[in-house]
């Protein structure tokens, strides 16, 4: 039987940003690593956008690709001290929750920081 106390909790990000920022950090990943393999032509004015970015700014989408994960890690870690305020002990859950939010950002950690654990009442 799964414990009640608030310890295990995790919740999956939606479908939605779990597919919205694996495309998006994906993408931006070819733009920085592979542009020669990205039909920029069939794009239409994005991929005019992205190609003159690619052309003038490597240099600095590189940097912003790296600044990108970097920040994913500042709120993985962010999202390990969540769970330790809101009394999420158990191992395999914390490191969910890291994961989750190192992968998926801000859409996984603002799932943890409205989850409002449940205290007891005091008399």
């Amino acid at each position: 039987m799964a414990k009640s106390d608030g310890s295990c909790y995790f919740k999956r990000a939606s479908l939605f940003w779990i597919i919205t920022v694996t495309l998006a950090m994906g993408y931006f990943t070819c733009i920085v690593f592979v542009p020669e393999k990205l039909p920029f032509e069939h794009l239409g004015p994005f991929g005019s956008f992205c190609e003159h970015l690619v052309k003038n700014y490597a240099d600095i989408m590189y940097k912003g690709w790296w600044a990108a994960w970097a920040v994913h890690l500042f709120e993985a870690l962010i999202a390990l001290m969540v769970c330790s305020n809101k009394g999420i002990t158990n191992t395999t859950t914390r490191c969910m929750w890291f994961m989750q939010t190192f992968l998926f950002g801000f859409a996984s950690l603002g799932l943890l920081l409205r989850y409002n654990p449940e205290h007891p009442k005091q008399r």
